[in-house]
């Protein structure tokens, strides 16, 4: 999906050269798309023999469905729980912790006002 993403639209020549040597192999990256197809993350254009891929879903879509089955299946679905792992095993920067004060309280201020 990085690759897809990255490339907007792309055949599998295209995709597969994003990757970082060594390479998989065309097979396995046809498999990988043909299972993206079947879950709807990705579609296609038929042009002549070729099929040129498109992300359905979009970048942010992914992430969170991502993270969200991570916390049900490993946080006990508790966002409190994986935030508190995320900030207590991350070794995050004090710009970064300043950063994630800041969306706190953005977050608090909003949930304050409905």
């Amino acid at each position: 999906m990085k690759y897809l993403w990255m490339l907007e639209k792309g055949f599998m020549k295209d995709i597969v050269e994003k990757f970082p040597e060594p390479r998989p192999a065309y097979t396995t990256i046809s498999t990988l798309l043909k299972r993206m197809t079947d879950k709807n993350y990705i579609g296609f254009n038929r042009l002549g023999r070729d099929k040129e891929y498109y992300p359905i879903l979009k970048k942010n879509d992914y992430f969170t469905k991502q993270v969200n089955g991570m916390i049900q299946h490993f946080f006990n679905d508790s966002k409190a729980q994986f935030a508190s792992f995320f900030t207590k095993n991350a070794d995050l920067s004090m710009e970064e912790l300043q950063e994630l004060q800041e969306l706190l309280n953005e977050k608090m201020t909003k949930k304050k006002g409905k």
